[in-house]
């Protein structure tokens, strides 16, 4: 009885990965990240930018005050939602996470990617019993949502094409 329920997890474990292999593929994650030579970066300095900065590095993009496109980074905006009615002991949150950004060729000023938002939101858990613990659970949750934000700004600028 056992080995066949362990052989029905085997099988069904395999599948699982057999499809999910088959969907990577489909989405086109095994495909370069950018494929932007250089690019420049103007907007508020935060950690978002930052983290952007990083990624196109690493991604192989040169980033450059005088290249021919201009990546406009806005203000991140972070805001929370209370989800649950309950005053006290556990409650229920939704943080989000909203950044305009828009990029345009330099040479005539057109927008290849106008007026677009970053969005992104997670639901997280705080409990009265652990303030302390609350403004690290926070600060994760926005890390989380910068991450979030970076990959779905990376795909958007996958879709441009090169020059």
């Amino acid at each position: 009885m056992q080995r066949r329920t362990l052989l029905q997890l085997g099988l069904a474990a395999g599948a699982s990965l057999a499809l999910a292999a088959c969907g990577f593929r489909l989405r086109g994650l095994d495909q370069p990240l950018v494929t932007i030579e250089s690019l420049a970066l103007e907007g508020t300095d935060s950690e978002l930018a930052r983290l952007v900065t990083r990624r196109l590095e690493r991604a192989g993009t040169r980033i450059d005050d005088q290249a021919d496109r201009v990546l406009n980074l806005g203000a991140e905006r972070f805001r929370e939602r209370r989800l649950s009615v309950l005053e006290s002991g556990p409650r229920e949150l939704e943080m989000s996470l909203e950044v305009p950004f828009s990029v345009q060729r330099r040479d005539d000023g057109a927008y290849l990617l106008d007026q677009q938002r970053l969005e992104v939101s997670e639901r997280l858990t705080v409990n009265d019993d652990e303030l302390l613990a609350q403004d690290d659970l926070r600060e994760a949750t926005r890390d989380r949502l910068r991450e979030a934000a970076v990959r779905q700004l990376m795909d958007r600028l996958r879709a441009l094409d090169t020059p």
